[in-house]
C-alpha cells in the first residue's frame, strides 16, 4: 500500500506538473508514452513495470490516472499545472455543482469568483461530501455550492474528467452560494 501511494504521488508530479523531472514529454492532450514512462521511471526513482503502473492506475481512489484505449499511453485525468487540452467535449454539468476549498480562501473568492490560477481548470464536484474532503486539504473547509444551470445557460463551458470531476475555465461570483460551514447545509 505504501509503495503504491508512492507511486501515485510521483505519478501526479510527473503526469500533471513536471514531467521534466524524468525527461518525458506530454502530447497537446498530455498523453505520454507507457513504455517510455517506465523506462524513465526506474532511472529515476525505483522499479516498476507495466502491471506495477496498471494496478496502481486501476486502484487510485481518486481516479488520477486514465490509459487510452490499448493501454500504450497514460495521462493524468484533471488537475494539470502545465498547459495541456485534455480534449473532453463539452458537456451539460448538472444543474448544482460543488468547490471545496478552505476557510483561508473564502475572502478572496467572495471577490473574485472561482480562478484556476496555476491549473487548467477550475476543479467541480458533483457531491458535497467530495467537496468537504477536498476542502480539508485547505485547512478548515468551507463549500461553495455553485449555480451550474446558471453558468451554462449563460454560455459558460464545463467539462467532465475521465474521473467524474468537473471543470470549467472560472466561477464568477454571481453563480456562487456559500454554506454557512461544511456540515450544517445551510447557504448564505
Amino acid at each position: 500500500m505504501i509503495q503504491e501511494n508512492r507511486i501515485s504521488t510521483l505519478l501526479s508530479l510527473i503526469l500533471r506538473h513536471k514531467p521534466e523531472t524524468i525527461g518525458i514529454v506530454l502530447d497537446n492532450n498530455g498523453w505520454t508514452d507507457v513504455a517510455i514512462l517506465i523506462e524513465q521511471f526506474n532511472q529515476h526513482y525505483f522499479y516498476i513495470d507495466k502491471e506495477i503502473l496498471e494496478y496502481v492506475v486501476e486502484t487510485n481512489s481518486k481516479k488520477r490516472f486514465a490509459f487510452n484505449e490499448d493501454h500504450s499511453k497514460i495521462r493524468a485525468s484533471q488537475g494539470h499545472s502545465v498547459h495541456i487540452d485534455v480534449a473532453y467535449p463539452p458537456q451539460k454539468p448538472l444543474p448544482v455543482l460543488y468547490h471545496g476549498t478552505g476557510e483561508k480562501s473564502v475572502d478572496s473568492i467572495m471577490a473574485t469568483g472561482l480562478q484556476k490560477r496555476q491549473r487548467c481548470h477550475v476543479h467541480l464536484s458533483a457531491d458535497i461530501e467530495t467537496a468537504i474532503i477536498v476542502g480539508r486539504r485547505h485547512g478548515k473547509p468551507c463549500i461553495f455550492q455553485i449555480d451550474a444551470e446558471a453558468m451554462y445557460n449563460d454560455m459558460y463551458d464545463f467539462f467532465l474528467s475521465d474521473n467524474g470531476i468537473w471543470l470549467t475555465d472560472i466561477v464568477p461570483v454571481q453563480y456562487l452560494k456559500k454554506y454557512a460551514n461544511s456540515h450544517s447545509g445551510r447557504l448564505t
